[in-house]
């Protein structure tokens, strides 16, 4: 787990996903993820962030006056946070232990970074049924994934390293886990597989930014109206399945079964 921490640390020392999340394509999933956490929420909700990153979400949620806790690994990711709001609630834990955290206490949780990092179906089971173990009966989850296929296009064939990336790939292009990279890539079946595991019933399973990230240079020219027609565009087909296992992120919305 110490290995874990210290890797994660490293990586957000260089990357700012703060930053990821103001850009056009972006934006396309930030937008729409909030979209269906505001479905889900109730006047009185409260939420659970886990992997809570620079406190994109929490913080927004915060301010439209729920109960927000965030949960966050890397402390240079909270230091962002409580530089940006220091009376927001931050847990310093891995989602997959929370013991600080009392049983049932909350109506809607927020699993959008520890899917994409942790690796082996072991440590993915273990960040759901910490979730689930915190989760209200009658609560919600939203779990965001990375897809294989997206990251096999964009940056095996898209930014051309093919080449150098094929030694990552099984027989069937799907990427294998552990090496240097700290991302988990997944396909539609094996997030069934989860969920059948950890008892979740799904309620529905977005495409969380659809063909956002292929079209990055488009969206950045597009004047405000046409962006705000893609917006619209995306919102009115994110859920079709055709869409779904090229889309860079799903979200698979949950209960407990």
């Amino acid at each position: 787990m110490k290995d874990y921490k210290e890797k994660l640390t490293a990586y957000y020392n260089k990357f700012s996903e703060e930053k990821r999340l103001t850009r056009r394509h972006g934006l396309v999933e930030y937008l729409t993820a909030q979209n269906y956490i505001h479905k889900y929420l109730k006047a009185n909700s409260r939420i659970l962030d886990v992997g809570a990153g620079t406190g994109r979400y929490a913080i927004a949620l915060k301010e439209e006056g729920y109960d927000v806790t965030a949960v966050e690994l890397t402390r240079p990711n909270i230091a962002i946070m409580k530089q940006k709001d220091p009376n927001l609630r931050v847990v310093e834990a891995d989602g997959r232990s929370m013991p600080m955290l009392m049983d049932k206490q909350y109506d809607l949780i927020i699993l959008f970074g520890p899917l994409y990092h942790l690796q082996g179906q072991q440590d993915k089971i273990a960040a759901l049924n910490e979730a689930i173990r915190v989760l209200k009966d009658d609560g919600v989850i939203l779990i965001s994934y990375i897809m294989n296929e997206y990251a096999v296009i964009y940056h095996g064939f898209i930014e051309n390293k093919f080449k150098e990336c094929q030694d990552l790939f099984e027989d069937d292009y799907k990427i294998k886990e552990g090496g240097n990279d700290l991302y988990s890539y997944m396909r539609l079946e094996e997030i069934d597989e989860l969920n059948e595991i950890c008892h979740l019933e799904r309620l529905e399973i977005i495409a969380a930014d659809g063909p956002a990230d292929y079209l990055r240079p488009i969206l950045n020219r597009m004047d405000e109206e046409t962006f705000k027609g893609f917006i619209d565009y995306h919102l009115k087909t994110c859920r079709r399945p055709e869409l779904l296992g090229a889309s860079s992120h799903v979200i698979d919305i949950v209960k407990k079964s």
